[in-house]
């Protein structure tokens, strides 16, 4: 089994592997609600345990019982695929928040001024466009990353 290896990598201080259906479900049902878990699996009987977890992830070639329960599912059966998706999350969670900052900024410069009347309506507007492409160009970023 390659989870510790991944386990490791993410993060992740303690993994069950290579458990039993009702061995998996009772670990879980034995954490307190201040545990955070997450569970990988790609059977029927990983289904209760996976419903059960925080974040719960199906492999690809599973059943589709497992991807169905599960909040997310790689693609294949490589369990590295983990890896590239906490990747993509944390840069998506990261391009999200510079357009935030983006917006806000924007927002509280332009507006004002334009409430104001110090700026015209039409350049508010252009701007506002602006604004707005430049969100999406930002966000297209994630597409050219690897």
């Amino acid at each position: 089994s390659n989870a510790q290896p991944v386990a490791n990598e993410i993060g992740i201080d303690h993994i069950v592997a290579s458990a039993k259906p009702e061995d998996k479900l009772a670990y879980l049902n034995s954490l307190d609600e201040n545990s955070i878990t997450m569970m990988v699996g790609d059977g029927i009987n990983d289904a209760p345990t996976l419903a059960g977890a925080h974040l719960s992830v199906a492999m690809g070639g599973g059943t589709d019982v497992a991807k169905a329960s599960a909040d997310m599912t790689l693609l294949g059966d490589n369990l590295e695929k983990l890896l590239e998706a906490r990747l993509l999350a944390l840069r998506t969670r990261k391009i999200i928040r510079e357009n935030l900052a983006w917006s806000l900024g924007y927002n509280l410069l332009i507006l004002p001024l334009a409430v104001a009347g110090l700026v015209a309506p039409y350049i508010a507007v252009v701007g506002m466009s602006a604004s707005s492409i430049i969100v999406v160009s930002n966000s297209l970023r994630l597409l050219k990353e690897k």
